[in-house]
């Protein structure tokens, strides 16, 4: 009989199964200079209706996460672990499986729209394209749908819209109907990798307004990545924080914020614009040092070299993602049992780990 870890313990305390259910997954990419491994063991919950924020610098391994759910990733990658949605393990599933799920089950909101989109096609055609997909629809009800949807993300005269290009949209506009694609079908789970990035602030509070208001409307739940805090702050019930391919910290977004453990994530809240804070007077904190080569992952904490409070442990033994006593948060969503404050760390900030409850890396 395989162990419980407390990390799982604590997820069962939710009202019903998490829709979404990793554990230990790791993704190695094969290069010129040898394995590099992106993602080292993420274990990651997500509740019906729950809003996860996945936030870290560039290149901590948010997005490989991200599209190693649904295997987007590359045939050479390996992927390991275990990544169930709704109890169906998608990890070394059939391509025909995995096409299935894609869109239907998991869809997802790419960071940059003009990409994402087909020039040559209108806004209209692509979102009837992935209702038919999935769903046995004739063109004419499929456009009627593709009208509804991208009014439902706030789309001004939908019925003229779907007939325009995408060079013809605004950057929000263009957003606002890859969201109308992803949510087409009612997935259960819906990935937005950086889905504010480069619009400006009104725009951008725009967007996440749509996000919040699919999730209530549908129950659908949201795994929305980003290295911009503020966006995490708005909208996220709980978030993780990533680095070097780990997970360092995982809680609540209100205990987070008001106290964080890793002094990786206290560095990220330094380097962060506060309001009130002016340039002239303000100076933003810059964390230390580089991010670690990837080519191999040490027996160790992979901050060490960047750590204020680093110690030879902290260089010779990898700390275990432990549950700080007296930290539980009651989960927004469900309003179900605690939420653990976990921190991977020798030398957590203003707390002790609790020993006794710790996840096996």
């Amino acid at each position: 009989m395989t162990a419980t870890t407390p990390a799982v313990e604590a997820a069962e305390t939710l009202e019903g199964r998490p829709v979404l259910d990793v554990q230990g997954l790791t993704v190695t990419f094969r290069t010129e200079v040898g394995s590099v491994s992106a993602v080292d063991h993420v274990d990651l919950r997500v509740a019906p209706g729950e809003i996860v924020g996945i936030v870290g610098e560039s290149g901590c391994g948010k997005s490989v996460t991200a599209m190693s759910l649904a295997g987007l990733l590359p045939r050479t990658t390996r992927v390991e672990g275990s990544v169930r949605l709704e109890g169906v393990e998608l990890v070394g599933a059939r391509a025909s499986a995995l096409r299935g799920v894609r869109g239907r089950d998991i869809a997802y909101i790419f960071q940059e729209p003009m990409s994402s989109l087909n020039p040559v096609l209108t806004v209209g055609r692509q979102v009837v394209e992935v209702l038919q997909a999935h769903e046995r629809l004739s063109r004419k009800e499929a456009l009627e749908q593709a009208v509804e949807l991208l009014g439902l993300v706030g789309i001004p005269s939908p019925r003229e819209r779907v007939k325009h290009y995408p060079h013809q949209l605004s950057g929000g506009m263009r957003q606002r109907v890859m969201i109308a694609m992803a949510v087409a079908c009612r997935p259960k789970v819906l990935v937005a990798d950086e889905p504010t990035t480069a619009l400006d602030v009104t725009v951008q509070a725009g967007i996440l307004d749509v996000l919040r208001g699919l999730r209530d409307r549908f129950g659908t739940s949201i795994l929305i990545i980003t290295h911009d805090l503020g966006v995490i702050a708005d909208v996220a019930d709980r978030v993780m924080v990533m680095y070097a391919g780990r997970v360092v910290e995982s809680a609540t977004v209100h205990e987070l914020f008001s106290r964080p453990q890793h002094h990786y994530t206290a560095g990220l809240l330094a380097a962060s614009p506060r309001p009130g804070h002016h340039a002239g007077t303000h100076r933003l904190q810059e964390i230390p040092g580089l991010v670690p080569v990837l080519e191999t992952q040490p027996d160790a904490c992979t901050f060490a070299d960047r750590c204020p409070a680093a110690s030879e442990r902290c260089s010779t033994s990898a700390p275990p993602f432990a549950a700080l006593s007296g930290a539980e948060q009651p989960l927004a969503p469900s309003g179900g049992g605690p939420v653990e404050h976990r921190v991977a760390c020798w030398h957590p900030r203003g707390r002790a780990a609790d020993p006794t409850r710790q996840e096996r890396r």
